[in-house]
């Protein structure tokens, strides 16, 4: 799926582009340092890991979990080595509680910034065939 800055690939390994106006970041920060890639991965029950994360002070945050224009709740942290780790809110279960609030395939496609047959995939998995 190519969304600009972002293609995802077959195995849902993703090259991102921008990654410090991602992490609004300054750029000059990020060259010779850990700090030039992240390693990413999504959660189904995104408040379930923030109370996990809670949990672990000591986890050095690179910023407090905020949510993109296109909803996505994340948050970012720093590995041991200073690397970044992202946690986001899985895109499917934000396109799912748009669809589940009315919107239609079209009008989620819209909000959370994804294609439509992504959508309608998600709409699939709503309301299965009988």
């Amino acid at each position: 799926m190519d969304l600009g800055r972002n293609v995802t690939v077959s195995g849902g390994f993703a090259v991102q582009e921008g990654l410090d106006w991602l992490l609004d970041i300054p750029k000059e920060t990020m060259v010779w340092r850990p700090r030039n890639m992240e390693l990413y991965f999504e959660v189904e029950d995104f408040d379930a890991f923030l109370e996990k994360l809670a949990a672990y002070p000591e986890v050095e945050q690179v910023h407090p979990p905020k949510k993109h224009e296109w909803q996505q709740r994340v948050a970012r942290i720093f590995d041991p080595d200073g690397h970044i780790i992202e946690i986001g809110e899985s895109m499917k279960v934000i396109a799912q509680r748009y669809l589940r609030m009315g919107c239609s395939v079209e009008e989620t496609a819209q909000i959370i910034q994804h294609l439509a047959e992504f959508v309608e995939s998600c709409l699939r998995e709503v309301t299965p065939n009988p």
